[in-house]
């Protein structure tokens, strides 16, 4: 449980120390509260991946390589994006995508990491990128309209993705190195097992229906008929 505990520290310090837009850490607080944390390399926003488009010295790339315990690399649609930003001026093409992710699956051979294909998921179904549009608009995101596809990929579709790296590579950052992730993390309860008093459940949905009724009375009445009589009486 070391690991859960620092978790919960560094959650804790990023939002009360570090907070600025949103919970930061530095890394010299990662690296005193490393212990039972497993940490892989992110996305293209990742430290490594930014490494690898700016084109940084190879003792750079190294030290990143060495910091994370395993690599990882995402289906090529999630970084379509960066063909037509002007930010990114050294991807020009969806080959220049896939000669990265060929970069971090030799570094990960080099420095004996495990490279794993992660989808970066930020919504469940193709169809839910609706309302990721809605909220990236809402912040002020130009390009709200052109969604990634970070949606959550089977396993086959995640095969599918990386045929580019041959039938046994892809087996092995989509299935064998995943799984191996999964089984180094120990089984915990983020809040210990307590009994709940009897019909807390109706309790809650009670309450919480009651809230949603006082403050969006007009949205109850068409979306929740049941709770009108609810809400009159209340």
């Amino acid at each position: 449980m070391v690991g859960l505990r620092n978790l919960y520290k560094m959650i804790s310090i990023s939002h009360l120390e570090h907070y600025k837009v949103r919970p930061r850490l530095p890394r010299s607080v990662i690296e005193e509260h490393r212990e039972g944390i497993i940490i892989g390399s992110a996305c293209e926003a990742g430290e490594l991946y930014r490494a690898l488009l700016d084109k940084k010295p190879k003792q750079v790339i190294e030290e990143l390589v060495n910091f994370y315990d395993y690599l990882e690399i995402q289906p090529l649609g999630n970084n379509r994006f960066m063909i037509e930003s002007p930010k990114v001026e050294s991807v020009h093409s969806m080959e220049d995508i896939i000669a990265i992710n060929k970069q971090i699956v030799a570094l990960g051979e080099e420095h004996n990491k495990p490279v794993v294909a992660t989808c970066d998921v930020h919504f469940i179904d193709p169809q839910d990128a609706a309302f990721r549009k809605i909220i990236m608009a809402a912040e002020g995101f130009a390009d709200a309209d052109k969604q990634a596809p970070l949606y959550f990929r089977t396993t086959k579709e995640m095969l599918k993705e990386f045929t580019y790296l041959g039938e046994e590579k892809a087996r092995e950052i989509v299935i064998t190195n995943t799984n191996k992730i999964a089984d180094m993390i120990e089984k915990i309860k983020p809040f210990p097992m307590i009994p709940f008093p009897r019909k807390s459940k109706e309790q809650m949905r009670s309450c919480a229906r009651f809230v949603w009724i006082r403050q969006f009375p007009s949205m109850a009445t068409h979306c929740l008929p049941l709770c009108r009589t609810d809400w009159k009486q209340s």
